[in-house]
């Protein structure tokens, strides 16, 4: 990442890397840069993570659709290789690579809502129509739980954004036992994340 590393000595920048150590066994890159603002990381987590995909009545797959399709239409390979990692482990592999490509035959038509969704606010939210949201209502959602998954997807192209632009890369494996965010990725998924920036320490 561009920035350099925050001050370890701060209890809430150790208490982030507590917490991915705890999860995960080591640090991600994204939390090293995000902890040099860890109230608007916590912000962040209460306003995505728990309010907007709570009250939009988002399961870890459908999470897993909604990122996996707009951190492809970002050209985003940190969040993809995240996301499409926890997809596939919801799913199968095949299943998230074929998100990831635009090709969405194997999901179940709430989840291909959600994943055109994910890319018309991704890609282009002024182009959105009133039929967009229709298609929506037409699988189950309601307007609250659209209102919601908006701002969820609207969110997370933030979160894209800011590790983008500061030069976060997806975690590379450092040494074994660990095996970090590149490396947990599928075969098939990381085989079609040819965009963003590459994986790195």
């Amino acid at each position: 990442m561009f920035l350099s590393g925050p001050d370890q000595t701060s209890p809430d920048v150790r208490r982030l890397y507590d917490e991915d150590i705890a999860e995960d066994g080591y640090v991600m890159n994204l939390t090293r840069m995000w902890a040099h603002v860890p109230a608007v990381y916590d912000a962040f987590a209460t306003f995505a993570a728990g309010a907007a995909a709570e009250t939009g009545g988002l399961s870890i797959r459908d999470k897993g659709v909604l990122v996996a399709a707009l951190a492809a239409t970002l050209g985003d390979s940190y969040c993809a290789t995240a996301w499409r990692t926890r997809l596939a482990d919801a799913s199968s592999p095949e299943l998230s690579a074929g998100v990831l490509r635009g090709d969405d035959s194997a999901l179940e038509p709430r989840e291909q809502a959600l994943a055109r969704w994910a890319r018309l606010v991704a890609g282009n939210p002024s182009s959105t129509t009133a039929d967009d949201v229709d298609a929506l209502r037409a699988v189950g959602f309601t307007d609250p739980q659209i209102a919601a998954l908006t701002c969820y997807i609207a969110a997370r192209v933030a979160f894209s954004s800011v590790n983008d632009a500061l030069g976060a890369q997806p975690d590379r494996q450092l040494a074994e036992p660990d095996r970090q965010l590149a490396e947990q990725a599928p075969d098939a998924v990381r085989a079609v994340i040819t965009f963003g920036r590459p994986s790195g320490t």
